[in-house]
């Protein structure tokens, strides 16, 4: 697992976005999983303007978003399908045919959720998982006790989450039930790359990384990643016993390894 701590959420961000360019130039048909929510906004507005003004290329990538509300009408304001249009897919040449998410609609969750299993196989994996950390420790809508080797299923979602969410429903009631991708499903991506930042995430961030692998803090499951990255600001990281190691090994990383 990498560990790199940077001076601000915009720095963390930008870091990420370099991460997620950099594999769609070596590798134009890159399979992407992504997120919505606060914590990654910076990075598809950097991504956004890679492509206007560097020609960074979408036109055949595939993504998928790594969740969604069932029941949820993909025109709501509270869609994550709509959220990502809004902040990437509308701004670059990403087809709409290859932007992909849960079929929320479907009268059968686990058929939906297997087809997505399928969709993610057929596109030949995933080749990288950008993920955001709840404060509780979780990951996509895996909340904590979520099995480690789960797959896209149906998840009743905590009132912390939901309420995390709330913004977006105005008095409306945040959804109880998402379809997301499990743990399993995310730990077969070839790379992971985790963003967070703030004095909010600063608990799960150091149980992530030095805390014990456990079902209560899913994003622990990142530990058993071969290319796991975890990027945080100064505020996320301050509770890492071992800060000054990870910042030794960032320095001393070969110039082959670097991706700035």
């Amino acid at each position: 697992m990498e560990i790199i701590v940077l001076p601000s959420p915009e720095a963390a961000c930008l870091h990420a976005a370099r991460v997620v360019a950099r594999l769609i130039r070596t590798k134009p048909d890159a399979v992407l999983a992504l997120p919505t929510g606060a914590t990654p906004g910076g990075v598809y507005a950097e991504l956004v303007r890679q492509h206007r003004a560097e020609g960074l290329s979408f036109a055949r990538v595939t993504a998928f978003n790594l969740d969604e509300y069932v029941g949820l009408p993909p025109e709501h304001p509270g869609s994550f399908r709509r959220a990502l249009g809004e902040a990437l897919y509308r701004h670059v040449d990403l087809p709409p045919a290859q932007a992909h998410a849960p079929e929320v609609l479907d009268p059968s969750p686990p058929d939906a959720c297997r087809r997505y299993e399928e969709r993610i196989a057929a596109a030949g994996g995933l080749d990288l998982a950008l993920l955001g950390l709840g404060q509780d420790g979780h990951i996509a809508f895996n909340e904590p006790t979520s099995s480690l080797g789960s797959r896209t299923r149906i998840k009743t979602l905590a009132a912390q989450t939901r309420a995390a969410n709330q913004a977006a429903f105005g008095s409306a009631p945040v959804p109880r039930h998402a379809l997301t991708m499990g743990i399993a499903t995310i730990l077969s991506a070839r790379r992971c790359v985790l963003v967070a930042f703030g004095t909010a995430k600063a608990q799960a961030a150091a149980r992530l990384v030095e805390g014990p692998l456990t079902a209560m803090v899913p994003a622990s499951a990142l530990q058993l990643h071969p290319q796991a990255t975890i990027i945080l600001d100064e505020a996320a990281a301050a509770r890492l016993t071992l800060r000054a190691y990870y910042e030794t090994v960032a320095a001393a990383k070969p110039t082959w390894q670097r991706e700035e």
